[in-house]
């Protein structure tokens, strides 16, 4: 006589945001350790933190002893710290903060080794609670500026070696080895649906027919998947980043420049997404607000 075990499988869920800070010591003075307070992401990518070495350890601190006090993690120093503070005083800076276990982690753009380059690329190799393998990046590209022929010639250098490295993630990543995740502000608006007026920004950096074929590359050539765009559908925007300028962020009048561009076997795992826009201008710390996605395992 055979007897029926019935066996349940429980789905683990991990979130994972990306956020263009706009100066770590700025965000927080507005406010930004209440939001980490709230959300406690299992993973936080950060841009532009734009702050020294000295000035960011005990701003950490403060976000590890938010996650804490909610009830995420059981120790202050189960929250892992990576970053880079660029070379270029008051520039770029990026940092990547994990609640899981990491077990590696590198700094910088493979072939890059400018100081305007610095603190834009930093990877942790990460195991999920479910034990999924996964690479982490956090990537801050170049803004550019059209009236600025320097300026743009370091954005393209910039998204020509990451397409070395997209494409070693992409290998390693294929027949179900280690899943890689692109998260960050790429300051490129893919396509019309990414931006409130494309029209009239066609000649604008951050919307060049020569930016955007990049984004072609990575999904198109290199397989990998814009998250947001995939739980998003077919419509306009939504936006992360609305100017400082005029009404933009009132009217809505912004451009989705933060993405996270997953291999194709992580990419099926995502389930939802949530850009958390400040419910008004003065409330808000960045002028990018956070995209988190959840992914389940």
């Amino acid at each position: 006589m055979f007897s029926r075990i019935a066996v349940t499988l429980v789905a683990m869920s991990i979130t994972i945001t990306t956020s263009n800070v706009n100066g770590i010591r700025a965000a927080k003075r507005k406010g930004i350790e209440t939001w980490a307070a709230q959300h406690t992401p299992n993973v936080w990518c950060m841009q532009e933190v734009r702050a020294p070495q000295s000035e960011i350890d005990p701003i950490f601190d403060e976000f590890a002893f938010e996650y804490t006090t909610a009830g995420a993690i059981d120790s202050q120093d189960r929250l892992d710290r990576t970053n880079e503070v660029c070379r270029v005083k008051g520039r770029a800076g990026v940092a990547l903060l994990a609640d899981l276990d990491v077990t590696a982690r590198r700094y910088g753009l493979p072939g890059l080794t400018q100081d305007v380059d610095s603190g834009r690329w930093i990877e942790n190799d990460i195991t999920t609670p479910a034990g999924n393998l996964l690479t982490v990046v956090c990537v801050y590209v170049h803004a550019g500026n059209t009236d600025d022929p320097v300026k743009m010639e370091q954005k393209y250098r910039f998204l020509d070696t990451m397409l070395n490295r997209m494409g070693e993630l992409r290998d390693e990543a294929a027949d179900g080895g280690r899943q890689a995740l692109l998260c960050g502000d790429f300051n490129i608006a893919h396509t019309s649906a990414d931006i409130k007026n494309a029209k009239a920004n066609e000649k604008h950096a951050g919307f060049l027919p020569e930016e955007r074929a990049y984004v072609d590359r990575w999904l198109g050539e290199y397989g990998f998947v814009d998250v947001t765009r995939r739980l998003a559908g077919d419509i306009q925007g939504p936006y992360t980043w609305w100017s400082q300028r005029g009404r933009a962020f009132d009217n809505n009048v912004g451009w989705r420049l933060d993405y996270q561009f997953a291999t194709p076997a992580l990419a099926e795992t995502a389930v939802s997404f949530d850009i958390d826009k400040a419910p008004s201008y003065d409330t808000r710390w960045s002028d990018h607000a956070p995209l988190t996605i959840t992914y389940e395992f």
